[in-house]
């Protein structure tokens, strides 16, 4: 009894050794069922976009891609002060940068595949994504591939007139210097919302598309040229 007794000590300090690695060390990070880790990596699965408006002010504050994601790694979530209800849930994430505690928000409009980084402005709970100009893309999900071209005659044809390759090179561009078109964006659009994208491309012309969020996968069903 007294060997069982000493072997459960010794199994309790290793256990609460272990827990200091995660939560201190690791930042909760490798703890994947906790509330806070389970909103940051549904963010994180998604493409962050910036909006015009947004990036002028994260310029001002001299706020550079790498740290607004950052907040999704390491920040805090405080969800007394978020929008937890809704079709569209907002999260307050707050972190030090430089000295000083800086607090931003993170929207995810219900079944899209973008999520908005906001710099906080008026009331939380009365958030309603942008809706004009462009969000451009900082952040994308950290897979393998995320891209699904539809399979259908229709776009098969828009892919060849468009010299379209494949999943590969839409991820590419999108990777490179995709942009949201929020005001030809419908995120309201049922079944799912429907986001539209623009790739400009080397040759200097530019590709649009009608997208959703299909299957942990970016559908794209419908290109344009500009």
């Amino acid at each position: 009894m007294k060997n069982f007794w000493r072997r459960l000590r010794l199994y309790g300090v290793g256990f609460g050794i272990g827990l200091i690695f995660v939560f201190f060390f690791f930042r909760n990070r490798g703890c994947t069922w906790l509330p806070e880790n389970r909103v940051k990596n549904t963010f994180l699965g998604k493409v962050v976009v910036v909006s015009e408006d947004n990036q002028r002010i994260f310029d001002k504050h001299h706020l550079t891609d790498s740290m607004i994601v950052s907040f999704l790694d390491d920040g805090s979530i405080s969800f007394g002060s978020s929008k937890k209800q809704g079709d569209t849930k907002v999260y307050m994430i707050e972190k030090e940068i430089n000295g000083k505690n800086v607090a931003l928000w993170f929207s995810i409009p219900e079944d899209a595949f973008i999520a908005e980084a906001v710099w906080p402005k008026g009331s939380i709970q009365k958030f309603k994504s942008t809706t004009t100009g462009y969000g451009r893309m900082i952040h994308f999900p950290n897979v393998k591939s995320f891209v699904y071209l539809k399979e259908n005659d229709e776009l098969t044809k828009q892919m060849s007139e468009l010299g379209v390759k494949d999943e590969e090179y839409i991820q590419y561009l999108m990777k490179k210097s995709g942009l949201i078109d929020f005001s030809k964006s419908n995120l309201k659009a049922e079944p799912m919302p429907e986001q539209f994208v623009v790739l400009p491309r080397e040759k200097g012309d530019t590709l649009s598309a009608r997208t959703s969020w299909f299957k942990d996968h970016i559908e794209f069903y419908q290109f344009e040229r500009n």
